[in-house]
């Protein structure tokens, strides 16, 4: 696992999703797959740590990495099946239901 930490944003190998420094945002990060959700740094670096296990494969309870992902995600105040599901989506929404929303809203149909 590696993540690329550059001073307004975060890549990683193993995981298409992004964090970024907000423009004019004061120390205000954003991660790809939490839209929306402001971050300091460290959040945001604990959020794309989550995205590069997940990108890894098939995390499961049991699995070694499993306790350190259930305390990344108690840092964020997530639990660790919804950061599983939302970090493995493209692009990191998930509807009410527990679905992965589709990326182009439209497409979901009526």
């Amino acid at each position: 696992m590696r993540l690329r930490i550059n001073d307004d944003s975060i890549t990683s190998d193993h995981s298409a999703h992004t964090a970024r420094l907000l423009p004019g945002g004061e120390h205000a990060w954003e991660v790809s797959w939490l839209p929306g959700r402001l971050m300091d740094r460290n959040s945001a670096i604990t959020a794309m740590v989550i995205a590069e296990a997940v990108g890894t494969g098939d995390l499961h309870p049991g699995q070694r990495l499993w306790p350190h992902l259930e305390g990344w995600t108690g840092e964020l105040g997530l639990t660790t099946r919804d950061v599983i599901a939302w970090a493995a989506h493209p692009s990191g929404s998930i509807a009410k239901d527990g679905a992965a929303e589709p990326d182009d809203p439209e497409a979901a149909g009526p």
